[in-house]
């Protein structure tokens, strides 16, 4: 039976924060948004990952402005955000009343379709978001819930474990399903034998998403097709590889006139890829893309750390001197991980265990010192690990300290009118509050910048000696 695959295309988030850091800002995406918005795409992926902390981090750009640019420009396409459960896109668990507020301030602004993971496959973090989303499909028929398991391997993560926390997440009330393969670990035999489980486990659309950092990413993404999957990730060609995900252009040419067939027109893509390549040679002339991010590095498979892990790794190493350990590091990370619970290496659980192998190896002393981000996930705060922790072990971490068993938000009191509190010189707009609560460290001198631009207040100003540069 003749069956359209969907095209999820992620340029305008995932693909360029795999391969540049999330720095494409919304000037470079406004002049070819209408002719993504004809291609007949069943979403863009447009927002959520790590889009706020480089909207008001490096780019001086309010995230929120970004995405009601974009859904004026794409009035045709489901848009779809990136949603980390209970962190929301922080990197702590949220009190409830402010996840709920972020879900429909998000599809208030635009936002179809939200996509929601937990970096622990902990179900429990989970339900908010969903129940959330619920809400909101009240208001927009269009609305989404889709919740995408964090793939990794480990003894415990066997195909059967995927088929039963695919069926624990349709019955929790997601709409759809999302094979997250974050670190580019699938291989494509293997990919059409866990789609067929899952399948066969749940009766709602399921989606594959992969890197193609090991270079298996189109042949993971047609086997999957082949065993059942309704939709795909994938990036436009000249942002795509590397990293970053299947080229569109090939994927749509590999399916034409077969029963997969995604009724996409090659013209109109080769049209966008023009515009595309011209920013993609700009990125790479300013240093912004190295070509080496384009690369495949099978790597991957070896260690099976994702490529941004990998990298950050690097840079603690170099940071303390010693970028020559980075094998014995890469050694060290799936000993840490066994240590922890098996938690799949996505963010924040990746950048946790990688920044304790660092510690173990330069210290030469295993748990000699351990961050606090550490002590929580092995304390629970995170939610509960795929495989439970050692006693031993957990007292060795955390001491005396009582481990948390239910779900570490029910924990967490309300907070957003606190938060509201402590900014009231700031809000312009009603989300500046969910900016703030994500990144409260940086948001104020986001708020700041944008202030100060709206009043004329020059950045090079001397505040203290009253001098305004004319």
């Amino acid at each position: 039976m003749a069956k359209k695959i969907q095209i999820t295309e992620t340029v305008l988030r995932d693909a360029h924060q795999s391969l540049i850091a999330t720095r494409m800002p919304i000037e470079d995406m406004l002049p070819i948004l209408p002719k993504l918005d004809e291609v007949g795409f069943y979403s863009l992926e447009c927002w959520g990952g790590a889009t706020f902390d480089a909207c008001i981090r490096f780019l001086n750009e309010d995230p929120w402005e970004r995405l009601r640019i974009i859904r004026k420009n794409c009035p045709k396409t489901k848009l779809q955000m990136l949603f980390r459960g209970q962190n929301m896109l922080g990197y702590r668990h949220y009190a409830d009343d402010v996840l709920e507020y972020f879900v429909q301030r998000s599809v208030a602004n635009g936002i179809d379709v939200i996509r929601i993971f937990d970096a622990l496959n902990d179900i429990k973090n989970l339900k908010t978001a969903i129940s959330a989303a619920k809400v909101a499909k009240k208001e927009n028929p269009n609305v989404e819930a889709q919740v995408a398991m964090s793939y990794t391997t480990g003894p415990v993560f066997t195909t059967q474990y995927y088929a039963d926390y695919a069926k624990r997440i349709e019955d929790a009330g997601a709409d759809s399903i999302c094979i997250k393969d974050m670190a580019a670990l699938l291989t494509p035999y293997y990919t059409a034998e866990l789609v067929e489980a899952i399948e066969k486990a749940v009766k709602i659309p399921v989606q594959i998403h992969t890197h193609y950092t090991s270079g298996l990413a189109s042949m993971c993404l047609l086997k999957g097709i082949e065993a059942g999957a309704d939709r795909i990730d994938t990036a436009m060609s000249p942002l795509a590889n590397g990293t970053s995900h299947a080229p569109t252009e090939s994927m749509v040419a590999a399916l034409q006139g077969t029963e997969y067939d995604t009724g996409i027109d090659l013209v109109k893509l080769s049209e966008i890829r023009e515009y595309f390549m011209g920013l993609r040679e700009k990125y790479i002339k300013s240093g912004l893309l190295d070509p080496k991010m384009l690369a495949t590095d099978a790597k991957a498979l070896i260690y099976q750390v994702p490529g941004g892990m990998l990298s950050n790794l690097l840079k603690q190493l170099k940071d303390a001197g010693k970028s020559d350990k980075l094998t014995e590091v890469l050694e060290e990370v799936p000993r840490v991980r066994k240590d922890a619970g098996y938690p799949p290496l996505v963010t924040p659980t990746s950048q946790i265990v990688g920044t304790q192998a660092v510690f173990n190896v330069i210290l030469g002393e295993r748990y000699k010192m351990c961050n606090g981000q550490f002590k929580d996930l092995v304390a629970g705060k995170y939610g509960t690990t795929p495989v439970p922790i050692d006693p031993k072990f957990r007292k060795k971490i955390i001491g005396d300290q009582k481990p948390v068993e239910c779900r570490p938000a029910d924990l967490i009191e309300p907070e957003l009118e606190k938060l509201r509190a402590e900014i009231p010189q700031w809000i312009e707009q009603e989300e500046d509050v969910l900016t703030y609560a994500q990144f409260p460290e940086v948001a104020p001198k986001f708020f700041k910048a944008r202030r100060d631009k709206k009043i004329g207040i020059n950045p090079d100003a001397d505040i203290k000696n009253k001098v305004h540069p004319v």
